[in-house]
């Protein structure tokens, strides 16, 4: 099998040594396998800047769009609504979670390259008194757009609705102060910056709107309350948990730290961003987002103009060189995106821009 290493928003690129760890078999009900999930949780909360008994995490089993509908079929009840803000397929996502559940939403859209309008939220909220929580995309990996949730937090705060905050791709990577801004859930997945492999998202909650959500879940399986109240006790799961994934996790979040914290990791990953983009506008390939929209996590290029290119192709090509990038997720532009994010250096960055030049200079040969 072709090793290579991933360029993607996840799953990432993980070192030898979290892999390792899922060599191990352990048996859930385990005193030290409890003590880990636990342990786990605690490390979160340092990462997010927030203690107990104020805040908590929730680990659940599946991939981050489990745990982004976990929490909007659980924290929502049936005489609530919620409003979507969204500029990318994730946002649009949480709308098809909420069309799911019969959930009552108001859907907020901006083009893929726009950050949404705080001014516009103030208005909705005033316009429909009956929303109570508002949930967004931190950065919509659709386009690779970092939307401002500092902003529409201190509105969530000021008009008293809960804040909820799918930061699948950012934390981790990137400082995000929970309380400080506002958010009452935050949402991610192990396989996302901090570098473990996919299994399960964890959520951290304001416990007081955590303990509001008592009863209101419209999933047994995703219940956010009920799993909480049984992991919150010892460590144990409700249901079996995916335990080499969690051990590889905990192993990732020791690497993090010995790495020097998300301090360390976001200057690694910002550093690989601007190589990259820099490196790319001199071959030609013009990002879709400018300036301070784009966030330091995944980056979506247009093809040059006047160079007939198919993904497939050049996907492989580069494949077989030993990386991995993306297709592009937009309707209306012919893209690709590629992530920086993960067991990913500079080193990579310069390999990579070396290729897509080979790449294109017999491209650009054949079509003489």
């Amino acid at each position: 099998m072709l090793n290579y290493k991933l360029l993607t928003p996840g799953p990432l690129t993980t070192t030898d040594s979290v892999k390792e760890k899922m060599m191990v078999d352990h048996c859930t009900w385990d005193d030290d396998y409890k003590k880990i999930t636990l342990s786990i949780c605690d490390k979160l909360l340092n990462l997010a800047k927030v203690e107990k008994p104020e805040y908590t995490v929730v680990l659940m089993q599946g991939s981050g769009t489990f745990g982004v509908e976990s929490v909007i079929t659980s924290v929502v009840g049936k005489d609530e609504a919620l409003l979507i803000i969204s500029n990318g397929a994730y946002g649009e996502r949480m709308a098809d979670i909420a069309e799911h559940a019969g959930i009552s939403y108001i859907l907020y859209k901006e083009p893929y390259n726009n950050q949404p309008s705080a001014t516009k939220v103030e208005e909705i909220l005033k316009e429909n008194p009956q929303i109570t929580h508002i949930s967004m995309v931190h950065n919509e990996t659709t386009s690779g757009v970092l939307n401002d949730i500092e902003k529409i937090g201190q509105i969530a705060k000021k008009m008293n609705k809960t804040f909820i905050v799918d930061a699948m791709s950012s934390f981790g990577g990137m400082d995000i102060p929970v309380k400080d801004l506002g958010i009452d859930f935050i949402i991610s997945s192990a396989n996302k910056c901090i570098q473990g492999v996919p299994g399960f998202s964890f959520i951290i909650c304001k416990t007081d709107k955590l303990l509001e959500s008592e009863g209101k879940a419209r999933s047994l399986s995703l219940d956010l309350y009920d799993q909480w109240k049984t992991m919150s006790k010892d460590g144990k799961w409700r249901f079996t948990s995916p335990t080499h994934v969690v051990l590889a996790f905990w192993q990732a979040l020791k690497e993090l730290e010995e790495e020097g914290g998300i301090q360390a990791r976001a200057k690694r990953y910002e550093e690989n961003n601007k190589y990259l983009i820099d490196t790319m506008k001199e071959m030609g390939f013009k990002p879709f987002i400018e300036g301070n929209l784009q966030g330091p996590i995944i980056t979506t290029f247009y093809y040059p103009e006047g160079v007939e290119c198919e993904f497939s192709e050049m996907y492989n090509y580069i494949k077989e060189r030993g990386y991995a990038i993306y297709p592009g997720k937009l309707t209306d532009a012919n893209t690709f995106r590629v992530g920086n994010i993960g067991e990913i250096y500079i080193d990579d960055m310069k390999k990579l821009c070396n290729i897509i030049k080979e790449y294109m200079e017999g491209k650009r040969k054949n079509e003489i």
